[in-house]
């Protein structure tokens, strides 16, 4: 059963559920952080798999579900990328005491280039990252610049668009997260992360196209950057096979952030 991590102050205080699960015998290597994606939860399949990779190899792994997600408080519809941020480096920083791998899938892939920014010159600033399809700016580049007239006018005016979702029900687009998403775009200028980088990323993604992850990497000039292009891979990358991919890349991302 997850644990309840209180943050914020006054009305944005609220309880984030968090897995942390410690290491046995690992206790040197670094602990692995899920960060999950857009009205997803800790409890996918990506997620699970890497939390029995770490019960399996006794190594630390955490993870949690952002306001609004899962298994925490909040309305999904007053997100932003500002109060997710803010989620994962509570959660970082209440449970992680040495350098992370961190894991970020879609839009977690932004907030792990984000955490990066943010603990850089910290005694826990990230070992290693392990992208699957980021959506780095997806608000902007994905969203707000690819919607018709019509969409943004909806947006402008009644402050959400409920966009139709493959996966479920509507998606709600709110003018505060695009407007908020501005003011943490990060493709518009070298991307730094202070460690190396491995990009998971399908080509039959519809959702972030592998141009996008291309264009990510390519503004990361002066960090360490492999990407593995999955020719017949959708966006969520969760076939048996992509998830013996994650689990391979994961562990040799976390025995070369050892080595190092």
């Amino acid at each position: 059963m997850a644990e309840m991590l209180e943050i914020g102050e006054g009305a944005a205080r609220r309880r984030l559920a968090v897995e942390a699960r410690p290491a046995t015998t690992r206790r040197e290597d670094p602990p692995i952080v899920w960060l999950g994606g857009f009205r997803s939860d800790m409890r996918g399949g990506k997620a699970e798999r890497l939390d029995a990779f770490a019960a399996r190899t006794g190594r630390a792994c955490l993870r949690f579900d952002y306001s609004g997600h899962g298994e925490s408080e909040g309305r999904f519809e007053d997100g932003t990328i500002s109060l997710w941020l803010e989620d994962a480096l509570a959660v970082i920083r209440a449970h992680v005491d040495r350098p992370p791998v961190l894991v970020g899938s879609s839009m977690g892939g932004w907030i792990a280039l984000l955490v990066a920014r943010a603990l850089a010159g910290t005694p826990i600033a990230p070992a290693g990252m392990v992208l699957i399809a980021p959506a780095a700016d997806f608000t902007e580049r994905l969203m707000w610049s690819r919607f018709p007239e019509s969409i943004r006018e909806t947006i402008l005016r009644e402050g959400v668009y409920h966009e139709p979702s493959p996966y479920g029900d509507p998606t709600p687009i709110t003018r505060a997260l695009v407007e908020d998403g501005r003011s943490h775009l990060l493709m518009d200028a070298p991307i730094v992360t202070g460690c190396p980088v491995h990009i998971l990323q399908g080509m039959q993604d519809p959702d972030v196209p592998w141009r996008h992850a291309v264009e990510t990497m390519e503004a990361m000039a002066s960090d360490s950057v492999t990407m593995t292009l999955i020719k017949d891979g959708d966006h969520r990358l969760s076939r048996d096979e992509d998830l013996d991919r994650l689990e391979e890349t994961v562990a040799r991302m976390i025995e070369a952030a050892g080595e190092g």
